[in-house]
């Protein structure tokens, strides 16, 4: 484990190999949810309401219907708000390329220039999960099966969990945060 400020890093965030390999996997993290959506910040909800519109054609029906009876979040089990979910299954904000690859219908109006709102960062930075507790956060590396290929891919290319996610890592900590995490990344190298 490693100390940032008020962060505690799990050391496989520096040691695992990570790229993602959307060619191979088509995205599945994103419609695959489960039992719950992804984690959403309280000030992300009003900019997901705001980008409701911009999206709205991109969203699937049954997507649609969940939006309308539930609303784009709700709270799960463990009391976090969360993206709602269709059937268990995709994020209300998945669509599918013309290759069958589930994309971000969020992604793809900040891509296209509708917003500057990338997407929430709790799917910005997947593979990695930031747990907020009392004094501290935790950043931890979530090994999931379906994403086998990533690390193969990181590993061919040796690609690490934070180079991968430098960018998001930045958006979410900051750039003295992330320049501090190379810093100790180059000290265990």
């Amino acid at each position: 484990m490693l100390i940032i400020q008020d962060t505690i890093i799990s050391s496989e965030i520096l040691d695992e190999y990570f790229q993602c390999d959307l060619s191979v996997c088509k995205g599945i993290c994103c419609a695959e949810a489960g039992d719950s959506g992804a984690p959403v910040e309280k000030e992300e909800l009003l900019r997901l309401e705001e980008i409701l519109p911009l999206v709205w054609d991109d969203l699937s029906p049954k997507a649609k219907k969940v939006i309308k009876k539930q609303g784009i979040v709700y709270v799960d089990k463990e009391g976090e708000q969360v993206i709602s979910i269709v059937e268990r299954r995709d994020c209300v904000f998945t669509c599918y390329d013309e290759d069958g690859c589930c994309r971000c219908a969020i992604e793809k109006a900040f891509h296209e220039g509708k917003t500057d709102f990338y997407k929430p960062i709790s799917c910005h930075l997947y593979p990695v999960r930031v747990a907020q507790y009392k004094d501290f956060r935790a950043v931890n590396y979530h090994r999931w099966s379906v994403c086998e290929t990533a690390r193969i891919l990181g590993k061919k290319n040796i690609i690490k969990v934070y180079q991968f996610l430098k960018e998001p890592l930045i958006r979410k900590f900051g750039e003295d945060w992330y320049k501090e995490l190379e810093r100790l990344a180059a000290d265990e190298g």
